[in-house]
């Protein structure tokens, strides 16, 4: 059986990450389950640069311990893209407002700069970039996003991030009220994962 160690230590992206992969013959560590404990600076200039800074840096962590032989690292970097803010939060998703900052707090910022946007002006996209790398140095990359729009007020508490006030209007909910479900379905980070897994399948994974 294959190991996937996926570059987060994130439990509520890790449920989902083995939830969509759930049908794969791998065994799925996070960072943390797999021991490796590292601060990787994400310096580059978009989710796919970032996502491949992750991955590599903990596949030269295992590497260096002589236990990358046959196994994946995964790394993801996704992060809400708003139009009238010129994409903002983007690449620093995370970062808005400091890293140790709570999420309903950068939501709630979020919201009262759109405050006076027009119902007309509030899209935006959840995007995802996923990076694999193998053993033998080899790296791929893929891309999924979703499509909606910044809604007035945080709604619905299963999900996590910006997911309270992503709006979809073909569901009539934000993220958060949507069952695991049907975002694992539609997420950004499943349509990004589902091309992935093609990726694997065609190297024989």
């Amino acid at each position: 059986m294959v190991q996937i160690i996926f570059a987060t230590g994130n439990e509520g992206k890790m449920r989902e990450i083995r939830a969509i992969l759930k049908d794969m013959e791998a065994d799925i560590l996070s960072m943390k389950e797999a021991g490796i404990s590292l601060d990787i600076e994400e310096d580059g200039e978009s989710f796919a640069e970032n996502a491949l800074i992750k991955a590599q840096a903990v596949a030269h962590a295992i590497a260096a311990e002589g236990r990358f032989r046959d196994g994946i690292v995964l790394a993801d970097d996704s992060g809400l893209e708003i139009d009238c803010l010129n994409g903002e939060p983007g690449i620093y998703s995370a970062r808005y407002l400091g890293e140790d900052t709570p999420f309903d707090v950068k939501s709630r910022d979020l919201l009262k700069r759109m405050a006076h946007v027009p119902e007309g002006e509030r899209s935006a996209r959840f995007v995802c970039a996923i990076a694999a790398v193998f053993a033998d140095g080899g790296t791929v990359t893929t891309r999924g996003t979703i499509e909606g729009r910044i809604g007035y007020e945080l709604k619905g508490d299963n999900g996590f991030g910006y997911d309270p006030i992503f709006f979809l209007p073909e569901y009539g909910r934000t993220a958060a009220e949507l069952t695991d479900e049907e975002k694992n379905r539609i997420s950004h980070r499943s349509r990004a994962l589902a091309l992935m897994k093609k990726e694997l399948i065609k190297r024989g994974f």
